[in-house]
C-alpha cells in the first residue's frame, strides 16, 4: 500500500484500494499460471501467451539481419509466460539472467519449468562471461530489469515518483558487446491471457552515453505500468534503499 501510494500520489485511497485488490488477485493467478508450465502444451501456451503481431516482426527482422539483442523487460503481467513463447516462436536462442534460489528444490523446479520450451538460463554472476563465449549464436540474453540493486553500484532516477536505483548491468553489458537492446512488455488481456509487444530502444549501445539506455527502459516501463497498475510485483521492496549524498 505503501508502494501504491508513493507511486500514485493523484489517487485518492478508494482507488489505490483498488489497485491493491485487483493485483492480489493478479498475484495468485499469476502463481498457478507460474506451475502450470510444467505441464502445459505448446499448443494452449500459444493461445494464453502470444506475440502481437509487430512485436513479432521486430524479432524476425533483427533474426534476418543475424542480430543477437539484449533483451529488456520488468516484472509485468506474465513474464515467465512470456520466455516460453519467445522460446517457441522465435529463431534467437534465449537466455534468461536468474538468481539460483538457495533451496536446491525449488531451484530445480524453477530451472525446469523455465527450460521446458527451449529457453537456457545464465547466473547473474556469469552474464557477460556466457554472453561472449555465445557470440557465435544468434540469441537474445533477457534482462528482467526493475529489480533492487545495490545502491553504490546503481543508477539513479526518478520512477514512480519516487528515487530509485537502477541495475547498470543492462546498460553496461549491452555497451560492451553492442548488442541491439529490444524492450518487451507483457499486457494481460483478460484471466489467463497476455499479448507480447516489442520495440528497439537502441540499435548502436556504443554510441550511447553514460545512463541513456538505462533511462530508456525506465521511461518505457514506467509509462506501461500506469496503463495496467494491478499486474506488476508491488508487494516487493523496490524503494528500501536511498539516495545517500555521493550518489547524487
Amino acid at each position: 500500500m505503501e508502494n501504491l501510494r508513493k507511486s500514485f500520489p493523484e489517487k485518492n485511497e478508494e482507488e489505490i484500494k483498488g489497485i491493491a485488490k485487483r493485483y492480489y488477485k493478479y498475484l495468485c493467478d499469476l502463481f498457478l499460471e507460474t506451475f502450470k508450465t510444467l505441464t502445459v502444451s505448446k499448443e494452449t501456451m500459444l493461445k494464453h501467451c502470444y506475440f502481437n503481431p509487430q512485436a513479432k516482426a521486430v524479432f524476425d527482422k533483427l533474426a534476418a539481419e543475424n542480430k543477437s539483442i539484449v533483451l529488456v523487460m520488468g516484472h509485468l503481467g506474465n513474464w515467465e509466460w512470456a520466455g516460453n513463447t519467445f522460446s517457441l516462436v522465435n529463431k534467437h536462442q534465449l537466455y534468461v539472467i536468474y538468481h539460483p534460489i538457495s533451496n536446491k528444490y525449488f531451484d530445480w523446479l524453477m530451472y525446469k519449468m523455465r527450460t521446458r520450451f527451449g529457453t537456457k538460463l545464465i547466473a547473474m554472476k556469469d552474464t557477460f562471461r556466457e554472453m561472449l563465449e555465445n557470440r557465435e549464436e544468434l540469441n537474445a540474453t533477457a534482462f528482467i530489469a526493475d529489480q533492487t540493486p545495490a545502491p553504490q553500484n546503481a543508477y539513479w532516477t526518478t520512477f514512480l515518483n519516487q528515487d530509485t536505483p537502477v541495475f547498470k548491468g543492462t546498460e553496461m553489458i549491452s555497451r560492451k558487446v553492442n548488442y541491439t537492446v529490444v524492450y518487451a512488455t507483457v499486457k494481460r488481456v483478460k484471466r489467463g491471457y497476455y499479448e507480447m509487444f516489442a520495440e528497439v530502444l537502441c540499435d548502436n549501445p556504443k554510441g550511447t552515453s553514460d545512463g541513456e539506455i538505462s533511462e530508456l527502459h525506465t521511461r518505457k516501463l514506467e509509462k506501461d505500468i500506469r496503463e495496467q497498475p494491478e499486474v506488476w510485483l508491488w508487494s516487493h521492496r523496490r524503494w528500501k534503499h536511498k539516495r545517500t549524498n555521493e550518489q547524487q
